[in-house]
């Protein structure tokens, strides 16, 4: 497995149930009663001597079977109940040697600070917009969400130089590509990285419908094989975690193939 190990190479450097006062962090489990109630032109040349038929030329769209990059792991805990987001986001920082904490960056993300209304039996009727910021306490004293990748490539923009590569939207393979060149990047699954049918759905105070599973994990992606993808995951500190990469792939393109990670290092 090729790994790419930040300190020594420089073209590299770069907990939860639901209920109305408190829930829990990125293991955010859905309560009962809320899934009761929602369930160009072209490019002309000159002629060119034809390549020698014994020359193999490289294919650009190949790229490694299998890669591991070695960044640092930052564990959620105790500070950020429902702060997979942001910790992945700081572990993605510190690969860069950007000099900001999860703390910092906690402060400095996006919040969209609607407060959630609920109907008689517990369901939320109306929340706020993870497109905008993070939805609810991040802390976890009062109910908390999550937040898209929008606000983290903002909050990357702000800070990086070269800029975010939002891959959200994208092949899985680029992804894992993204991977090969030595950036790790974050992705939104699921917290057993298994498809989930627990969902749930609320009106925002524009009228905008969100889809939303209190499920939802954002983990930082440092490998792949063949067979596994390796994680650093922020709610059980470990580094390099295995997870079988099929469900782990299903699960993320139920969350909308989210994926982000930062342009090629110069």
């Amino acid at each position: 497995m090729i790994h790419m190990n930040h300190s020594k190479m420089v073209f590299q450097i770069l907990t939860c149930s639901l209920i109305l006062f408190h829930t829990g962090a990125c293991s955010r489990t859905m309560p009962e009663r809320q899934t009761e109630a929602q369930m160009n032109r072209p490019l002309v040349m000159e002629a060119l001597a034809a390549p020698d038929t014994d020359t193999v030329l490289p294919d650009p769209h190949k790229y490694p079977v299998q890669a591991l990059v070695d960044a640092p792991l930052i564990l959620q805990f105790p500070e950020f109940l429902n702060g997979c987001e942001v910790t992945s986001l700081a572990m993605l920082f510190s690969f860069l040697d950007l000099p900001y904490s999860k703390e910092e960056l906690a402060v400095l993300l996006p919040k969209d600070p609607a407060e959630p209304i609920f109907d008689e039996e517990g369901a939320i009727l109306s929340w706020g917009d993870p497109d905008l910021g993070f939805v609810g306490d991040m802390v976890g004293e009062r109910i908390g969400y999550s937040v898209n990748n929008g606000p983290l490539a903002q909050l990357l923009d702000r800070v990086y130089e070269p800029g975010s590569l939002n891959l959200t939207g994208e092949r899985f393979e680029e992804v894992e590509r993204a991977v090969a060149d030595g950036r790790p990047v974050i992705i939104w699954t699921t917290e057993d990285f298994q498809p989930t049918e627990q969902w749930v759905s609320w009106v925002t105070s524009s009228g905008k419908e969100v889809k939303a599973t209190f499920q939802e994990h954002a983990v930082l992606l440092v490998g792949y094989d063949e067979e596994y993808v390796y994680i650093n995951n922020p709610l059980n500190g470990q580094k390099a975690e295995q997870v079988a990469k099929a469900p782990f792939v299903e699960a993320w393109k139920q969350l909308g193939q989210q994926a982000l990670t930062v342009k090629r290092f110069e």
